[in-house]
């Protein structure tokens, strides 16, 4: 049994604690975890969808019921003989942006072409639901690998059209507000400055954004990928920024992916649909590899442990891969 002294650190921007282990060795083997394939038995529904290129498909409408408390929950149950679904707070939709047809590779993978022409997609999402006016949040993820919930071995990112903003992003969103009024300055604009001036969480960056571990990183080779241009909303994302954008994703993603090609969770984190939070917000992308099993202590306190400090994280990568940041060979 290795050691394990745990360093409490805390989200500068959530407050929220993390506790990273930082004087335990870090053993590639204990993450040498590749990403498994869904079995679908050859059968692609995503590839017998109409249309070419880079679309989205809506897998369903509605797809989310308000209910509320259990207590709230049992009073509506009572209610819905008497009344219409669409009455009881059915909002939202759950689609997906899908690749063409017979693309199963992984986004480091992809052409980037087809990359840019996804995020245009998701773009034109958030767009979409925030003129329907009837929900507060379009969350767009990517889960590759069974073991990282993909339903498909399609190549897509799924949109979810939510009736509230997610915790996660309302934590984000007020801790960044306090941290404007305390410091005069968006706190994303500040990582990028910071990270890059110290450069040991860094894993690629370029004129256009920054990759980097972040300080209280909540699992093993978590990884942020932030614009170094200030804005708080994906929908207003020119094209060069999204193509600036999938070029990042893809060349992060491929270091990542010299880790045996892990299964990960990639999150968007933007502007809510009906706030404006320009000044204090900045969206960005979280890579959250997955490589461990959630133990007790996490159960029992809500306090995210990680076994792999960020630092020893972005060292193994860049040893792996033969790169410092912004992709010299060393």
């Amino acid at each position: 049994m290795g050691a394990g002294m745990f360093e409490l650190r805390k989200d500068p921007i959530t407050g929220w604690w993390v506790a990273v282990v930082v004087d335990r060795q870090f053993d590639r083997e204990r993450f040498a975890r590749a990403a498994r394939h869904v079995g679908d038995g050859g059968m692609c529904a995503n590839c017998a969808e109409p249309g070419e290129g880079a679309r989205i498909r809506t897998l369903k409408r509605n797809a989310f019921h308000v209910v509320g408390t259990e207590r709230e929950a049992r009073e509506l149950e009572q209610e819905l003989p008497q009344v219409s679904m669409d009455s009881v707070g059915e909002s939202g939709a759950w689609q997906t942006v899908i690749a063409p047809r017979g693309h199963h590779a992984s986004l480091a993978e992809e052409e980037p072409g087809i990359v840019v022409a996804m995020l245009g997609r998701v773009r034109e999402a958030i767009l979409a639901a925030r003129a329907g006016g009837a929900t507060d949040y379009l969350q767009a993820v990517q889960n590759w690998g069974a073991q990282a919930g993909a339903l498909t071995n399609h190549l897509c990112l799924d949109l979810y059209d939510l009736p509230q903003i997610p915790h996660r992003v309302g934590e984000e969103l007020g801790g960044a507000a306090r941290y404007v009024i305390r410091e005069g300055e968006c706190p994303y604009c500040a990582l990028v400055r910071e990270e890059t001036a110290r450069g040991d969480r860094v894993v690629f960056e370029d004129a256009a954004g920054v990759a980097f571990a972040p300080f209280a990183s909540r699992s093993p080779f978590e990884l942020w990928i932030v614009p170094r241009r200030h804005a708080a909303d994906f929908a207003r994302a020119t094209d060069a920024d999204l193509t600036s954008a999938a070029e990042m994703l893809q060349k992060t993603l491929r270091l990542l992916g010299l880790l045996d090609g892990p299964p990960y969770n990639l999150v968007l984190h933007t502007a809510p649909l009906r706030e404006r939070v320009d000044t204090t917000y900045h969206w960005h992308w979280e890579i959250h590899p997955r490589l461990r099993e959630i133990a007790g202590l996490e159960l029992g306190t809500g306090l995210p442990v990680n076994p792999v400090s960020p630092e020893d994280a972005v060292a193994e990568l860049l040893a792996a891969g033969g790169t410092r940041a912004g992709g010299a060979e060393s």
